[in-house]
């Protein structure tokens, strides 16, 4: 593709410099644009899940998107990752998710996987995908979900301490589980990258790079 115009569909904020700072190293000279929706995730944890409305209200935003001139669309949470399947028969451009790449990895190279997240709406697709992308393996794959009980009502009420020390413990006692953990939140990136060393029994796999640099791939095609 010649034309780099990205569009990202965020849930949250807080994660628009992150991706913009990907991008600006992955995908040189592409052009940005950020779709910010924070009423979506705030409905689907009311909800416990996606809706028809949600569905169709990210499906509007990826239309937006479209209609501005985006090449690719990224959606950049896992709560509604589970739409792209729903967007991808209403738009001509790729919709991709945000932990797709991340999962793929995974499966391609471990039997045993963890799964760690604050939030159980963003759990539950994180677990299905995995399970979906491991469908093809000859060996059966074990996964291992956890869910932060605590963590995330901590986030909201500002208590950023005491969800940084929930997701810590709940992340410390999984590594000695399984074979890779994998981060179902692009915002827990900063308490793995924070462990020491000889913390980090496994590998610990977070999807914004991973998202980026297969959204890079696609527009070099």
């Amino acid at each position: 593709m010649k034309d780099k115009r990205i569009c990202f569909i965020h849930t949250v904020n807080g994660l628009v410099d992150m991706f913009t700072a990907l991008s600006r190293e992955l995908v040189p000279g592409g052009k940005l644009c950020h779709i910010v929706d924070e009423t979506l995730i705030q409905r689907v944890l009311a909800a416990g899940g996606l809706t028809p409305a949600i569905h169709r209200r990210v499906a509007e935003h990826a239309a937006a998107a479209e209609e501005n001139g985006a090449a690719v669309i990224q959606l950049t949470c896992s709560s509604i990752s589970p739409c792209t399947d729903t967007i991808q028969r209403l738009v001509s451009v790729p919709v991709l998710k945000v932990d797709e790449a991340m999962v793929e990895t995974a499966v391609g190279k471990y039997r045993k996987v963890g799964i760690i997240a604050t939030a159980p709406t963003t759990l539950k697709p994180s677990t299905d995908l995995v399970f979906q992308k491991a469908g093809a393996r000859k060996d059966p794959i074990e996964v291992e979900s956890v869910l932060c009980a605590g963590a995330f009502d901590a986030f909201l009420a500002g208590r950023v301490d005491e969800h940084d020390r929930i997701v810590r413990g709940h992340l410390l006692n999984l590594m000695g589980k399984v074979e890779v953990v994998l981060l179902a939140q692009a915002s827990m990136k900063r308490i793995a990258d924070a462990l020491e060393e000889r913390e980090k029994l496994v590998p610990v796999l977070s999807s914004p790079r991973s998202a980026v640099e297969r959204l890079a791939k696609i527009l070099a095609l």
